[in-house]
């Protein structure tokens, strides 16, 4: 069996890129990365593609906060551009799996050529998510970014056209099914953490208690709600620590927004995070849509209890109650409650911890995702020969 992998920049998709190599599997993977920025991912260079010239002018202009009456143009070239690069170089294969928006051309090759064509959304369906968002700005009085209808058209045809769907999370799937997409192409597969990294390392104060939020500050993870709950929230000695950039959409909100004791870190090195999620009591998590968020087991693995939203893939990691809690979306006195518990008992935020820990070390890091990715492939091959 020989894989080949397509995808935007990095995202997760190193990470299956080398579970497959590690199986003797992979055959290429495409990206749109610079290839400077992907030595460091253990793999041969020979298996690495790398059609970077939009990317990297849109990163570049993006580090200074450059926006362009040419941006969505210049999102359309890079479709374009991918497209026709992976065209050029494409290798025999039995497998294609493509991060949604990436595989629509050579999905459609590769079937031609008698084989099997995956797409894997990282988060909600196109549409509907665009539609929550569209609803959550207005919540707020800003005015949302539409995502491209030629975007939209195109992952449309690509749900359509793909042999298997792979996504993150049961609220995913639950997406796509209400989108009207058969339920039976449509297959979970949750995110690792990256274990030899996120480990505990340190307690939390005993004389402060500590809420943090790891992410982009922005309208789709629930930053309002979050404020909301932690100002309710009573404790002699609080502080709520959000490591992230701010994004220019929370500019006009945060101005009247809540923020006594609240300190905003900005972008903290990768490294220093198992430190700062071992040193804090509850990671909150409010997001209003999004696949699996990723710091949601990091911070498991370091022994942080997590308060997640239903729409952060959170129920398909842990159990409510038990690693953490789950709590509705936009309900930021659910959060208080939350919160209030594990700040009036540490023997419960003490055994969530362990729980946390114990939970995430037995989901073998991104061992299961990629073994699981096998299984995908074998039976999708079964029932198409």
């Amino acid at each position: 069996m020989k894989v080949v992998l397509s995808t935007w920049g990095k995202f997760h998709f190193f990470h299956l890129a080398r579970q497959l190599e590690r199986r003797g599997v992979l055959k290429k993977i495409f990206s749109t990365y610079p290839r400077f920025k992907l030595r460091d991912e253990g793999l041969p260079p020979e298996k690495v593609e790398s059609d970077a010239l939009i990317e990297t002018f849109l990163l570049g202009k993006g580090r200074f906060g450059i926006s362009t009456p040419f941006d969505r143009f210049l999102q359309h070239l890079k479709v374009d551009l991918h497209d026709r690069h992976i065209m050029r170089r494409l290798p025999q294969c039995d497998v294609f799996v493509a991060l949604s928006g990436s595989g629509l051309v050579a999905g459609g090759a590769v079937q031609k050529r008698g084989g099997i064509y995956i797409c894997e959304r990282g988060s909600s369906h196109i549409a509907y998510g665009d539609d929550l968002m569209a609803e959550e700005f207005t919540r707020w009085g800003a005015e949302a970014p539409q995502t491209s209808p030629r975007f939209i058209a195109r992952e449309e045809a690509e749900y359509a056209m793909a042999d298997r769907i792979v996504v993150p999370s049961s609220f995913v799937k639950q997406s796509f099914i209400q989108r009207g997409v058969a339920a039976d192409k449509i297959i979970v597969n949750g995110y690792g953490a990256d274990l030899s990294r996120f480990q505990k390392k340190g307690s939390p104060p005993k004389d402060q208690f500590v809420v943090l939020f790891v992410g982009g500050v922005r309208f789709r993870k629930g930053i309002p709600y979050l404020l909301e709950a932690f100002k309710a929230l009573r404790h002699p000695n609080k502080v709520l620590k959000i490591v992230g950039s701010v994004l220019p959409e929370m500019r006009d909100y945060l101005r009247t927004a809540p923020l006594e004791n609240v300190e905003f870190m900005g972008i903290v090195p990768n490294t220093e995070l198992p430190e700062i999620m071992s040193q804090a009591h509850a990671m909150v998590l409010p997001s209003i849509e999004e696949g699996m968020a990723l710091v949601q087991a990091e911070a498991l693995a370091s022994g942080c209890p997590v308060i997640a939203s239903r729409n952060t893939g959170g129920e398909d990691l842990f159990s409510d109650g038990s690693e953490g809690f789950i709590v509705p979306i936009r309900d930021p006195q659910s959060i208080t409650d939350r919160l209030q518990q594990l700040a009036d008992d540490p023997d419960l935020r003490d055994s969530m911890s362990e729980a946390g820990m114990s939970k995430i070390k037995n989901l073998g890091g991104w061992d299961l995702y990629g073994s699981k990715y096998m299984t995908i492939f074998d039976e999708a091959l079964d029932r198409t020969y």
